[in-house]
């Protein structure tokens, strides 16, 4: 990606997690990037399509961490999930506890924007058809019950981590996410000598 238009989207991004979509100004993104208004439009038709191209980046972003954690052989597959939340966690510790992007905009947007809906809603998607790569090894090694709906649990971790990020924003603590995770990978696991550990 150039790097004109990568400050662009890093900018954005930021801007977008604190203040929404409706809000960014493109004047205001093209002082904080300081970027000449002809370089935005050279890379962008407008700001529904930088913003769309932003939602992309951040999906990138999401899914090789994510990659990174499922494919890590080195930790049981539900160890992996945790792993992956745990980076998931201490970004948003950096970033202040400002949640989830995509939890913002399909807040924000969904019902108004059909565009975005579907793009937000693939990214959730993607999200959880990974985490169900974890699930799925789970249920082979035996961590998990074989009568667990992979597919379907990975879809309500989504979801939870989405209610649980919202938390963490309006209280600006992590233990909501914490929280979250330990019951959800409690509640599934079978227990055994070895799952305080999970």
């Amino acid at each position: 990606m150039h790097s004109t238009k990568q400050r662009l989207v890093d900018e954005g991004l930021r801007m977008m997690l604190r203040q929404g979509y409706n809000s960014l100004g493109v004047q205001a993104l093209l002082d904080a990037a300081s970027v000449p208004k002809g370089s935005f439009y050279h890379h962008f038709a407008d700001k529904e399509d930088f913003a769309h191209q932003v939602i992309d980046a951040y999906t990138s972003g999401v899914h090789s961490a994510l990659d990174a954690c499922v494919t890590d052989t080195s930790m049981p597959p539900l160890e992996r999930i945790r792993a992956f939340f745990r980076q998931v966690e201490q970004q948003y510790r950096q970033e202040g506890y400002l949640g989830c992007l995509m939890g913002g905009l399909g807040q924000e947007l969904s019902g108004v924007n059909d565009a975005f809906r579907a793009q937000i809603e693939q990214c959730f998607e993607s999200i959880a058809e990974r985490l169900q790569t974890c699930l799925d090894a789970a249920k082979t090694e035996g961590s998990i019950s074989p009568f667990v709906d992979t597919a379907r649990m990975s879809s309500l971790l989504v979801d939870c981590w989405e209610g649980a990020a919202l938390r963490s924003r309006l209280t600006k603590s992590p233990a909501p996410l914490d929280a979250m995770l330990d019951y959800y990978l409690s509640s599934i696991a079978i227990q055994g000598p070895d799952s305080s550990d999970i």
